[in-house]
């Protein structure tokens, strides 16, 4: 246990599954950081970018860019599924209690759920690694697969963009003002709608692309919804529901706590996460960069 190159293994490995977590988990608080709305369904906008870019690679055939015309692909039609999704149904309960919400949230995802088994069937689905990140790199006598690497780049690439986009844009700015007084904004002359709409569909491309770049790692099967929106929400309100920085610390934390739990009680690691959320809410109810909601 205390060999570094087993130590960096765990670290590398809680780093990666750490970076997934952040791409989907960042889109469910966006979401409510702006809508104030907790969407059960955004586990499901996961699976569904993963079916779509299995979908996708499929269609384009075996080739070395197939996976890369997959992935934005697969975000994109989350994104557009999302859009329709906020436009048409949840729009209309934006005014009413938070349990018609979670209400309509939760049957989205048993019929996406079943619309995934029907189109795709319950055959467990892979996607192959793209042929420019199929080996490793070898550190410290281990080998870090390179796919590994990208996403442990990737998960600060799109955390840093996102920051940027919220903290200096015009749509930033407005974005902000609507998470802390939407009505306000309307009043303003801002409209609220087709930002809450951008903003939806804004979160359900970080599903869908999480989903999509999971594919080459894990197995696409029904089900794999419910696993990842029980991990987002405990990342979420580790760091805070709302709070963009909060979901990165918390995917690290949520990240190396699994991974380096699994070395000191093996039956009890996702035990230890969940001690952990608890202990976060008793000391500080708003997640560790989190503050608390205005009524």
């Amino acid at each position: 246990m205390l060999d570094p190159a087993f130590l960096l293994a765990q670290c590398i490995s809680g780093l990666t599954a750490a970076m997934f977590l952040f791409i989907v988990a960042s889109g469910l608080s966006l979401i409510f950081g702006v809508l104030r709305v907790l969407n059960f369904a955004h586990g499901s906008f996961y699976m569904i970018g993963a079916y779509m870019a299995w979908q996708i690679t499929h269609w384009a055939g075996a080739n070395s860019v197939s996976f890369w015309i997959a992935v934005p692909g697969a975000a994109l039609a989350v994104a557009l599924l999302g859009g329709i999704v906020e436009r048409l149904c949840l729009r209309h309960l934006y005014g009413r209690a938070e349990l018609y919400q979670l209400l309509f949230t939760y049957a989205l995802v048993l019929i996406l759920g079943d619309v995934a088994r029907i189109v795709w069937g319950t055959q467990q689905l892979t996607v192959p690694r793209p042929a420019g990140l199929a080996g490793g790199l070898e550190v410290l006598g281990i080998v870090v697969p390179h796919y590994n690497l990208f996403i442990i780049a990737l998960g600060p690439a799109i955390a840093l963009a996102c920051w940027l986009l919220l903290s200096r844009t015009g749509t930033g700015r407005m974005v902000r003002a609507a998470a802390y007084d939407r009505e306000m904004l309307a009043a303003l002359g801002a409209d609220v709608g087709k930002l809450y709409t951008l903003m939806f569909m804004a979160g359900s491309f970080l599903a869908g692309l999480g989903g999509a770049l999971v594919t080459p790692v894990r197995s696409i099967v029904p089900g794999m919804d419910v696993d990842i929106i029980v991990e987002a929400f405990i990342v979420v309100v580790i760091g805070g529901l709302g709070s963009f920085w909060g979901t990165f610390l918390g995917a690290i934390i949520f990240g190396q706590v699994l991974a380096f739990g699994i070395l000191i009680l093996p039956g009890f690691s996702i035990f230890a996460v969940f001690v952990l959320m608890a202990f976060v809410l008793v000391v500080r109810p708003a997640g560790l960069l989190g503050r608390a909601v205005k009524r």
